[in-house]
């Protein structure tokens, strides 16, 4: 991952100890195997810091479902590729579970979570790394899983600017 502005005022490594731990009080330590979170934290990172215009960074953030329709669905010429297959998972995991009440009502989100869970399938049956397999082979199997963390996640912190909006005022 490339280092974000200093104008930002957050680097990568804050991005991810940030979804770190908050992924963590979100779906408790007991249930969540520490390489999922992890995994998981590193993808919302990276798509928090990473620009839909970058063409440096990969993969990059996706402006909508309809992006990864276009770019993953449409245009099966990179699907024996594991890193763009895992790319194609980790858009559809943020997507539909991350902004899944924002995009609920403008797309069948949980067909795109179904694609997402076999875009890590897919990756893993292409992967040649064995700890790497066994990991997007978990992703793929617990897509459900994540999502709805992630989904828990997004509505807290929603939940919390807004209580910090009126504990300022």
């Amino acid at each position: 991952m490339s280092q974000v502005q200093p104008w930002l005022g957050v680097t990568n490594a804050q991005a991810l100890r940030f979804f770190f731990e908050r992924l963590r009080d979100v779906a408790g330590e007991d249930t969540a195997p520490e390489g999922e979170l992890l995994y998981n934290a590193s993808v919302l990172a990276h798509f928090a810091t990473t620009s839909i215009a970058s063409t440096a960074d990969f993969p990059p953030s996706p402006a909508s479902l309809s992006t990864v329709f276009d770019v993953f669905v449409l245009d099966r010429s990179q699907h024996t590729d594991p890193d763009i297959m895992e790319a194609a998972g980790s858009q559809c995991l943020m997507l539909t579970g991350f902004f899944q009440d924002q995009l609920r009502r403008r797309h069948n989100v949980d067909w795109f979570a179904n694609l997402g869970a076999r875009f890590y399938i897919s990756a893993a049956l292409l992967s040649r790394d064995a700890a790497r397999i066994r990991l997007l082979r978990r992703m793929g199997s617990r897509f459900g899983y994540w999502r709805k963390q992630q989904r828990r996640l997004a509505k807290e912190l929603r939940e919390e600017a807004h209580l910090f909006k009126w504990t300022v005022n």
